[in-house]
């Protein structure tokens, strides 16, 4: 099915926009034959992709990627048919006796809706780190993607799709508009406003792609482009899957239309929400974003720096440079048909109450910025409230609401290292210390999930990930609501725990490596198990068959062989009180005997505290 319409706005990229919705008069036998079929229930980022295709946010990609389609992708970022296309499009899944060539074949979401049939004209493997270092240009896990995709199946599947309907979404329906209905909703800007100034026949729409909320420098931007261009805006927030961390979708749009009601000309703006799953793929994203915008009916875009960008690496620098992502759409710019608006570094005067252009700003006149860091750090970190010429106090109050202070948000403490390390024991004495210091404490400990939450797995990689993975699920959900979660498992996959880092949020993920040689062990194994994996009575015991691959880059590390479990235990609630996520009253000074006792331990206790400080990473 092909959508066209008379219209002042440009064509969507390959012509038209895609439609992949079964027909209404088909659709109760569809929905009939779809729920008689073997069915797959994809992820989230898998339903958030399929909901852009049908609607032809993808156009002129018109299915999950077939092998010829990805590799050119990978290699060049087009699709065989020669149209830009910089990310690819797939369907992962495990193999199966479902996953036969020319079958017919359900897919499912999280909540068991029935969303499409897929006849699976193709299945084929798919090279994960061909993918990361092609798309990502890193193989590093701390990039969220490259972390996900060990999760995803080693298959991909293409063919024809029927959508059954969308992804359902009780959240803001009036704002969900698809392509056509964004440029419907845009079209009418025009025809309503029939004294604006606009020259030409095309109408000029500047799309503003944003996962953060907005302040008055992005309200003083987003104005400066449209009237730089005598157009309107098409402020699109992402409301799919972002970076992990980023501030609820739920609070981001509910400051997004307090200030589009109240501080834009209801003639030039039309907030749609995008349902995308981001793959923080920078400049290669960019472009993706500038596709994507165009079948929306843009023909500009704003560009910010680190467009994109998923942070930093492992090594704390930037995965990708500040100027990346602009550079690289400026190149594929005219063959897209949309023109980049580079997002200019505004600062406030305030002498003058007003933002100028930095370049414009004359040496010695007072100025002032608060950057991303500060608004998180010292502002609602601290419960303190935005000052009114960097944000409108809508959204200050939103934010103030939805944003507790950083001693009130949740954190995860991971423990890892090999069994008989010291993770169990060093936990124990760190929920005490934390639970003296106001916080409410949940542990998960990896031989009491096994007895209840895991009850039933064994012990084979596939095995150990799925159970370290739930674990990392809860944690993420008692992190989501403010809790602090204290997690003890032996975690031997870098992989996975990486995976876990991603579900939690890096902000608030607090890895521990517990790293305690192996000989020693093995002399605390009062269960025999080592001595057993050693007579080959124990297949694929960590340490001994299987490996344990240490963290590279873990928050803290630990000596449990020179240091107590209470000293090691101190040096994490010194740091955790250092992030702000612990508020630690002054410890009064030591009693003679107590100096006493620290003296005959050896070294100061001071001392000790600082050589274990030493190892925090």
């Amino acid at each position: 099915m092909t959508v066209n319409n008379t219209t002042t706005l440009i064509a969507p990229y390959g012509g038209r926009l895609i439609d992949l919705m079964a027909p209404a008069e088909a659709l109760a036998d569809l929905k009939a034959y779809a729920g008689r079929l073997p069915s797959i229930q994809v992820s989230e980022r898998v339903a958030c992709d399929l909901e852009l295709l049908a609607t032809g946010a993808f156009s002129p990609l018109d299915r999950f990627m077939g092998q010829a389609d990805h590799q050119r992708v990978l290699d060049e970022m087009r699709l065989t048919d020669g149209h830009l296309f910089p990310i690819p499009i797939t369907l992962p899944v495990e193999s199966g006796p479902d996953i036969v060539l020319g079958r017919d074949i359900a897919l499912r979401n999280a909540k068991n809706e029935l969303l499409a049939v897929l006849t699976i004209e193709e299945i084929y493997a798919w090279d994960r780190d061909e993918v990361a270092r092609k798309v990502f240009g890193t193989a590093d896990l701390r990039h969220p993607l490259v972390a996900e995709m060990h999760r995803w199946g080693p298959l991909n599947l293409s063919g024809r799709l029927q959508v059954l309907q969308l992804p359902t979404h009780y959240d803001f329906q009036a704002l969900r508009l698809t392509p056509a209905q964004t440029r419907a909703r845009l079209e009418t800007l025009r025809t309503a406003n029939p004294k604006s100034q606009i020259p030409n026949p095309q109408l000029n729409v500047v799309a503003f792609q944003t996962r953060n909320p907005l302040h008055r420098v992005h309200e003083e931007l987003t104005k400066r482009a449209i009237e730089a261009v005598d157009g309107v805006l098409l402020l699109h927030p992402v409301v799919g899957l972002t970076k992990p961390g980023d501030v609820d979708h739920f609070t981001r749009v509910r400051t997004y239309r307090a200030l589009a009601e109240r501080y834009y000309d209801p003639d030039r703006i039309v907030l749609s929400l995008l349902p995308l799953a981001m793959r923080l793929a920078g400049p290669r994203e960019a472009v993706w974003h500038m596709l994507i915008r165009r079948n929306y009916g843009a023909n500009h875009l704003i560009v910010g720096r680190d467009h994109a960008g998923p942070g930093v690496d492992s090594t704390g620098k930037p995965f990708y440079g500040p100027y990346d992502a602009q550079e690289l759409a400026e190149r594929y710019s005219a063959e897209l048909g949309v023109q980049i608006v580079p997002f200019t570094m505004l600062v406030y005067l305030p002498d003058e109450g007003r933002y100028e252009e930095i370049s414009k700003v004359a040496a010695g006149v007072q100025t002032a910025n608060i950057s991303g860091t500060q608004v998180r750090d010292e502002y609602l970190n601290n419960g303190r409230q935005l000052p009114a010429w960097f944000t409108r106090p809508e959204v200050a109050e939103i934010l103030a609401e939805s944003y507790p202070p950083r001693h009130k948000q949740g954190v995860c403490i991971w423990f890892t290292g090999l069994s008989g390390a010291g993770k169990t024991t060093t936990a124990e004495v760190l929920t005490e210390l934390l639970l003296e210091h106001g916080r409410q404490v949940t542990v998960l400990d990896g031989d009491v999930v096994r007895t209840h939450l895991s009850k039933g797995l064994g012990f084979s990689k596939e095995d150990r990930d799925i159970n370290i993975r739930r674990i990392g699920y809860v944690a993420a959900e008692i992190v989501r609501h403010g809790g602090t979660v204290v997690c003890a498992a032996v975690s031997p996959y870098r992989a996975t725990r990486g995976d876990v880092r991603r579900m939690v949020g890096s902000e608030h993920f607090v890895e521990v490596f517990v790293d305690t040689p192996l000989a020693v062990c093995e002399s605390r194994d009062y269960k025999g198990m080592y001595a057993r994996a050693r007579r080959g009575e124990i297949k694929g015991f960590t340490g001994i068959d299987d490996p344990y691959e240490a963290p590279e880059h873990a928050e803290i590390v630990l000596d449990t062989v020179s240091h107590t479990p209470e000293e090691n235990a101190h040096v994490i609630v010194d740091y955790l009180s250092g992030q702000g996520l612990v508020r630690v009253a002054e410890r009064p000074a030591p009693s003679a005997s107590q100096s006493h006792l620290d003296n005959s331990l050896g070294p100061p206790f001071d001392e000790l505290r600082r050589a274990a400080h030493d190892a925090v990473s």
